[in-house]
């Protein structure tokens, strides 16, 4: 009785969160299917499990946070993913938007500079049977050249500016998305589309992310 208790109560919170993404604009039908493929309470704190599918960030380990959930349906839903795309994500966290971007492109290639958010993420894509993410523990300012250029980048920590490599590394016809401005204030999540020419940015919300650092973490 527990577990049809259990299934019911995340059917609820599953359908509400959709009724959620909707009223944001998030509309892409792909987008909402992967959002209801990906069980979210795998992905926060075990004490936070009551609160997996409210409506704003939740603390993590290192210091770090998990979007809420619309926050994550909008980035997704900018990206504009096409099933052949290849995808660098900079900021791991719990695994949680890798984990959604994967039902929708080719390959995510995902940078945390925590060892043990990477370690605990990868663990989460294996009881998923995610098999086309890469992780790898690494400064996120850098990128991931070996691996570019990238179809789209996303970046879930605020920068005041796209590091230049990021920029270097996404392919024409390119898209970034990520939040820019002040570190410790609140920032614009920007969406950059690369053309021959240069980068056409467009503000789509007001955010609030933990700031992006550079280098590896040197414990954790």
């Amino acid at each position: 009785m527990h577990d049809l208790d259990e299934t019911e109560a995340r059917r609820v919170r599953l359908a509400e969160l959709i009724l959620r993404l909707r009223r944001a604009g998030v509309t892409e039908q792909r987008v909402l299917a992967a959002m209801e493929a990906v069980p979210r309470d795998l992905f926060v704190p075990h004490e936070s499990q009551r609160e997996a599918y409210a409506e704003r960030a939740l603390p993590i380990d290192c210091g770090q946070t998990i979007s809420a959930p619309v926050i994550v349906g909008m980035m997704t839903q900018a990206l504009d993913l096409g099933p052949r795309d290849r995808v660098l994500e900079i900021g791991t966290g719990t695994g949680y938007q890798a984990a959604v971007l994967s039902k929708l492109c080719r390959r995510v290639y995902t940078i945390d500079r925590f060892r043990t958010l990477v370690a605990a993420a990868e663990s989460r894509f294996k009881t998923l049977r995610l098999t086309n993410i890469t992780t790898m523990v690494g400064d996120g300012a850098r990128g991931w050249p070996e691996a570019a250029p990238f179809d789209r980048i996303i970046v879930t920590a605020a920068a005041e500016e796209v590091p230049p490599a990021l920029l270097d590394q996404v392919g024409i016809n390119g898209v970034i998305v990520a939040p820019i401005g002040p570190l410790d204030g609140v920032q614009k999540l920007r969406r950059l589309v690369r053309h021959a020419e240069g980068f056409e940015a467009t503000d789509l919300a007001d955010v609030r992310f933990v700031p992006l650092i550079p280098g590896i973490a040197a414990r954790l």
